[in-house]
């Protein structure tokens, strides 16, 4: 359907997903060359709702997480409708869905019935606790950031619990989920054969969780709050400057001996309080007053020259337009414009760079059944129609 080729050239997905995980998932392989149809209800993905805020009246949440996709509209609850899902998932390479567990098995569309018409499908479905014990409950991020145990370590010590300031475990999923689809094509490659492939936000959450989940199940420790401060390194965290905090990391034993140079201590990393990284971390309470009574005597700006210039990891803290504006600086284009004149819309650049095959940025986000008449008219066609 278009003529820029990618990585996933010929793949055609049937996106029957909303709100982040799934869309996500199906927009970065859409990036990639993949033909993506997204279906719809009748009344559109939740997200395009959502709003403030908004751009010409469409929800930026939508906008950001739909480029590259044809959108559809079908009533599930109508034959015609259903004939053309079914359709379109026979011809399909991969399927994506986020309902419920079960929930699509009622309309023939759950994996059983589609992979008996399509042996090469590979059918991937997301949801919040699995199928099993937690089938029922709703797969929401803030659910999961609680359940899982990420909001027992966001926040102030001795404040309340808070959530991460993005949806991170639906994002995580999404990319979990893109993975899965991957490997699973390149099995389909060997074998001719398509699979199940299934992801949760909580498994996904405990996966990413990793050094916090792996001191409980390899450790037996109970990770807690510690503000901005990291369990197993210091420094690791914001320090005051003379006008405001820098992050300030020493990842290891070199890099914390030119910080003590640059900042004129000399002789700290042979202190034996903080002579290696366990000890350091140990005694963060005696060593951080020292190196903060150093970095007090510059402006935050300075010290990030400065450090920056000796190889020691630190940086400001910015707003998202300061994090935009620096990728920017750094040379990595962050921003795409996808469409042209009154549809064209600024987004964030696909993060994977390929040396032979580009990301394409195509299809501006759809409207609401914006291609439906096209991809009827497709779908009635038969299998043999021009894609």
């Amino acid at each position: 359907m278009t003529d820029s080729v990618g990585a996933l050239d010929g793949l055609l997905i049937a996106d029957f997903s909303r709100i982040l995980a799934g869309p996500y998932a199906t927009m970065l392989l859409g990036d990639m060359g993949a033909e993506v149809i997204k279906v719809e209800s009748p009344a559109g993905d939740d997200t395009r709702t959502w709003m403030p805020p908004e751009r010409d009246g469409v929800s930026t949440y939508y906008l950001g997480i739909n480029r590259n996709k044809r959108s559809i509209a079908l009533d599930l609850r109508r034959p015609e409708d259903l004939r053309l899902a079914k359709e379109l998932v026979t011809r399909a390479d991969v399927m994506i869905e986020n309902f419920k567990p079960g929930g699509l098995t009622r309309f023939g569309l759950d994996y059983e019935a589609t992979s008996a018409d399509n042996p090469g499908l590979i059918y991937a479905s997301i949801s919040g606790f699995g199928t099993a014990g937690g089938a029922s409950l709703p797969g929401y991020d803030l659910l999961v950031q609680a359940a899982s145990g990420l909001m027992s370590l966001t926040g102030d010590v001795d404040g309340p619990p808070y959530r991460a300031g993005i949806s991170v475990f639906d994002v995580m999923t999404g990319m979990h989920a893109a993975l899965g689809i991957l490997a699973a094509l390149n099995h389909r490659n060997r074998t001719g054969a398509g699979q199940h492939v299934e992801v949760n936000l909580l498994s996904s959450a405990l996966s990413g969780l990793v050094n916090h989940t792996s001191g409980y199940v390899a450790g037996g420790t109970v990770p807690h709050r510690m503000g901005n401060a990291h369990p197993s390194l210091f420094p690791y965290e914001p320090l005051p400057t003379a006008d405001k905090d820098l992050i300030v990391i020493a990842g290891n034993d070199g890099q914390f001996r030119r910080l003590c140079a640059e900042l004129g201590l000399d002789d700290l990393p042979d202190d034996p309080r903080f002579a290696g990284n366990e000890v350091r971390t140990r005694n963060r309470e005696q060593l951080r007053p020292l190196l903060v009574a150093r970095l007090k005597e510059r402006p935050a700006d300075e010290w990030f020259k400065k450090l920056s210039a000796a190889g020691i990891p630190c940086g400001p803290i910015n707003h998202v337009d300061g994090g935009v504006a620096l990728a920017a600086e750094l040379g990595l284009d962050p921003v795409v414009t996808v469409g042209t004149e009154a549809h064209a819309v600024p987004m964030i650049r696909n993060p994977i760079t390929l040396s032979a095959t580009e990301t394409r940025y195509v299809l501006p986000p759809p409207d609401l059944d914006q291609h439906g008449a096209e991809l009827r008219a497709w779908l009635a066609a038969g299998k043999d129609a021009d894609q």
